[in-house]
């Protein structure tokens, strides 16, 4: 909060004690009554803040799905880090929806994925006025408050590809069932492994929301006899920072000789990864599988570093984030469980349990069919 500044009555009232005199006692208390009456003369509240301080600024609003998508709308990204190539994607496609549908859209955001980075951004989003903060959380309950007081002035929130608290957004776009995500991506790795050996996961940050909900069904799915030969011996974090991830997966290796496989959800980690295992003895000895583009990961699908990978269409998923948050902003819905809107030429989508939309399956990469995508 900025802090509040006295009317010109309190800053007179208040001079130093050597000018004091019995009128100035009678001057202040004067101000006082003033301020009293005035209520936001002198104080940051009044009554009826306080009782709706909890209260977003919508509350109470119904849901039009007749209402017209609103023209003009101002759309910020917030991607966890400027830099990261992924989020690029996602962003522009987003902002470039936005511009289809007559209205703007701009990415700001930090140059690290720390819990707290992001916080700044939103409150700056804030001061703006923008219509709705799209956010890719670092942390789930660090920007809570920021994104609350956003919403407190109707400012929509729509969390993509890394979910914040439920509190604190209408609508979260999920690229795909996060159980889906979390057990395929065990699958993928066992079949290729035929269920034997050690493996480990490089994820992005240790408070990364979609990370370690992938990383939670993982941990479930090893516990099913299918996998009994199989173990987990570590999860690493690169941060989404491409050297550290390249460190770390030195590291793994270093540390666990007997390693036979590596899960990295994420695409920076999945990339350095492979860079690293491709320029070394471990090549063919180590597979390698995760999340990753098909522009960052075709070279090592073609030297044979990695045999396969999964993502969805990016673009895509900032498509449907971008249509959510002007659905949001027009009326047409608030967040509720089952509430629809259109979202373009991908069609209808269907507001879930908690405000969750999901985008659909990811694809599965390899080299039969890398070459058909470019993102």
């Amino acid at each position: 909060m900025k802090s509040l500044v006295a009317n010109p009555l309190a800053r007179k009232a208040l001079a130093p004690e050597a000018r004091s005199t019995r009128p100035r006692i009678r001057a202040l208390t004067v101000t006082a009554v003033v301020c009293s009456l005035a209520l936001a003369g002198c104080s940051g509240t009044t009554k009826n803040s306080v009782k709706n301080d909890d209260k977003p600024a919508e509350s109470g609003q119904k849901a039009n799905p007749d209402a017209p998508l609103k023209k003009g709308l101002k759309l910020a990204f917030l991607p966890k880090q400027i830099n990261n190539p992924y989020e690029q994607i996602v962003d522009n496609a987003g902002i470039a929806a936005a511009k289809g549908f007559g209205s703007s859209g701009k990415e700001v955001g930090p140059s690290d994925a720390k819990a707290s980075s992001q916080v700044s951004y939103i409150n700056t989003l804030t001061q703006q006025r923008q219509n709705a903060i799209l956010i890719a959380a670092n942390d789930p309950n660090a920007v809570c408050g920021p994104l609350k007081q956003a919403m407190k002035q109707n400012i929509k929130v729509v969390a993509y590809d890394s979910d914040t608290a439920k509190d604190c957004r209408q609508i979260f776009i999920n690229q795909a069932s996060s159980e889906q995500i979390g057990r395929t991506q065990i699958q993928h790795i066992a079949e290729q492994l035929h269920y034997k050996g050690q493996i480990a996961i490089l994820s992005a940050t240790q408070n990364a929301t979609n990370q370690n909900t992938w990383i939670s069904y993982m941990k479930d799915e090893l516990k099913k006899p299918a996998y009994k030969n199989m173990k987990l011996v570590k999860v690493a974090y690169g941060d989404d920072d491409d050297q550290k991830s390249f460190q770390e997966t030195q590291g793994l290796l270093k540390a666990y000789p007997k390693l036979k496989g590596i899960i990295s959800p994420t695409t920076v980690g999945i990339a350095a990864a492979a860079r690293y295992i491709s320029a070394s003895s471990y090549k063919g000895k180590v597979v390698v599988n995760g999340l990753g583009t098909p522009n960052q990961m075709r070279k090592y699908v073609k030297d044979g570093t990695v045999a396969q990978f999964a993502l969805w269409d990016p673009k895509k998923l900032g498509k449907l984030a971008s249509y959510a948050a002007a659905a949001l902003a027009s009326g047409q819905i608030t967040g509720a469980e089952g509430e629809k809107f259109k979202a373009g030429d991908l069609g209808d989508y269907t507001v879930g349990k908690d405000g969750e939309v999901i985008l659909g399956p990811p694809t599965v990469f390899d080299r039969a069919n890398i070459d058909r995508f470019n993102f």
